[in-house]
């Protein structure tokens, strides 16, 4: 027989659901190399070389591309990493 579950567990599993929508979104500059960016998406993000590249290419017509999606949570510290090598990045929930 199942256990029902109580509402504070509905509401942690929907928090954790929740949390998990976020993206690390990396924003175009003028100041940037394209070799920059792809080297910093694969130290902080963990991209391969492909994955980078192509994130470098959206970045760069679209003005904006999402480089990572996960919980808020484990997307702050790449946030932080991003900013600190001067590319500009928001999380978006």
């Amino acid at each position: 027989m199942e256990k029902q579950k109580t509402q504070t567990q509905q509401e942690e599993e929907l928090a954790t659901l929740e949390d998990s929508g976020c993206s690390l979104i990396l924003h175009n500059d003028d100041y940037h190399t394209f070799d920059y960016v792809i080297k910093a998406l694969m130290d902080i993000c963990r991209h391969t070389y492909e994955q980078a590249q192509q994130c470098s290419i959206l970045v760069h017509y679209r003005g904006r591309c999402t480089v990572k999606t996960g919980s808020y949570s484990d997307l702050l510290p790449m946030h932080t990493a991003l900013l600190d090598r001067q590319l500009t990045s928001e999380i978006e929930r």
